[in-house]
């Protein structure tokens, strides 16, 4: 299987170095050009944005909201056949405020809308750290476990199977409408949790309370003089995503 990644921030560079560590051809490039990749470290073949995307099976999103309109005349040109993964995440501080996601719309529907293609929602709800040190092999106990969502069934599941190969367990979450249960500010978001209690924590989001929640946590990170650790994020997302 052949991956293209749009992308080289933390979730997109560790998805690539996982990818090839497994064995997977992967291309990775950057919306803003290749040049932006001189100089970084990476595990996939640097390229155009506008090769990224040729003899792929998977091309995995991995830029801020407010930049993915900027490669819709690139995604027009991306195969019917390729899974199309989306791993953003809206945070208006930094995406500016989109009205559309601000009066209800889930996040991943106005993505797809942006894209013009079907999108499959991967890899959002897990923090970075999370994803390069605490995968682990398929039953270990206490293993981490991710929410995948989307309309295409089969897309899911091979997305779920690179996701056990990639150290997690995963957990249907639904439709790409239902995505908005693994959004930041429900239970769901990078908490940590096994497939067990990420399969509770999908159940009992409440999208109405979900935005305040997400600008509470972002909220009390800023306001840290001392800044919080990996293990002090995950509690402090816990504790107030749960309340």
């Amino acid at each position: 299987m052949r991956f293209g990644i749009i992308g080289a921030g933390p979730i997109g560079s560790n998805i690539s170095k996982k990818l090839v560590e497994n064995g997977y051809d992967v291309k990775v490039a950057d919306a803003r050009g290749i040049e932006r990749l001189e100089g970084k470290k990476l595990s996939g073949t640097p390229v155009s944005v506008e090769e990224v995307i040729t003899n792929i099976d998977v091309l995995i999103i991995s830029i801020p909201l407010h930049a993915l309109p900027s490669i819709r005349n690139v995604m027009d040109k991306v195969g019917e056949e390729v899974v199309i993964v989306d791993t953003s995440n809206y945070y208006p501080f930094r995406d500016n405020k989109i009205e559309e996601i601000e009066n209800g719309l889930v996040e991943s529907v106005w993505v797809s809308n942006q894209l013009g293609r079907p999108i499959t929602k991967a890899f959002n709800n897990l923090l970075a750290y999370t994803l390069e040190y605490k995968g682990t092999s398929e039953g270990t106990s206490g293993r981490i476990a991710i929410a995948i969502a989307g309309d295409n069934l089969a897309h899911k599941q091979i997305m779920m199977d690179i996701a056990n190969e990639l150290g997690f367990d995963t957990v249907d979450s639904g439709s790409l409408n239902d995505s908005w249960r693994q959004q930041p500010g429900t239970p769901a978001y990078c908490t940590e949790l096994t497939i067990e209690e990420l399969t509770e924590a999908i159940k009992k989001a409440n999208k109405e309370k979900a935005p305040f929640l997400r600008d509470k946590v972002i909220k009390k990170l800023t306001a840290a003089t001392g800044g919080y650790s990996h293990q002090d994020i995950v509690n402090l997302n816990r504790e107030i995503y749960n309340s």
